[in-house]
């Protein structure tokens, strides 16, 4: 995808003549281009959420699963940068089926988190809206790492991966705030 046009303003002429076929095979794939929008989120989504559960099951020690899950968070971007500026376009201007889908997306993210997080030790005894709470919390820092990076790499060309300086910066603010939140967690009570 040219990284000048919104996927809005994108023809499926435009989209199968990149792809170098003909429309009919778009398709066989697709109904529409809201369903490749979809295909889109779902893929750029998927792997990362996939890698990060991964992280946290490792075992119960907080500073290891920040670091690592900030870790793999950058890496990702920076591997995938097109995915990751397309849904963060799509998330704040976006067409509302995109919109929807990535909100979506977001709330599972969030929700397996909280699953996970249940599993610590400290964190047993939360309920499921504080639990919902904290992952919420991780989960907006983790977008905002994404943002930052995507930022730093719009001061270069369009598409242009975030440089390993941005990455760095971006995982040592990332992973100050993860841990920020984490201190507070053996101090927080819900009012009833």
């Amino acid at each position: 995808m040219d990284a000048g046009i919104s996927f809005d303003r994108l023809s499926l002429r435009r989209v199968t003549h990149a792809a170098g076929v003909v429309p009919a095979a778009f398709y066989r794939h697709f109904a529409s281009m809201d369903e490749l929008g979809l295909a889109l989120v779902e893929e750029s989504v998927r792997a990362l959420r996939s890698m990060l559960r991964e992280a946290r099951e490792g075992g119960p020690e907080p500073e290891r699963v920040i670091h690592s899950s900030v870790l793999i968070l950058v890496e990702h971007v920076r591997e995938h940068p097109r995915h990751f500026a397309f849904i963060a376009y799509a998330r704040a201007s976006g067409n509302a089926v995109l919109r929807h889908a990535i909100r979506n997306e977001i709330r599972l993210f969030a929700s397996e988190l909280a699953t996970d997080l249940a599993r610590f030790p400290v964190l047993r005894e939360w309920t499921t809206d504080d639990l919902q709470m904290l992952s919420a919390l991780f989960v907006d820092t983790m977008i905002a790492t994404i943002e930052s990076m995507l930022e730093a790499a719009s001061r270069g060309a369009l598409g242009d991966a975030p440089s390993p300086e941005a990455g760095a910066e971006s995982a040592i603010l990332a992973e100050k705030q993860l841990r920020l939140i984490a201190l507070a967690i053996p101090h927080w009570r819900s009012k009833p």
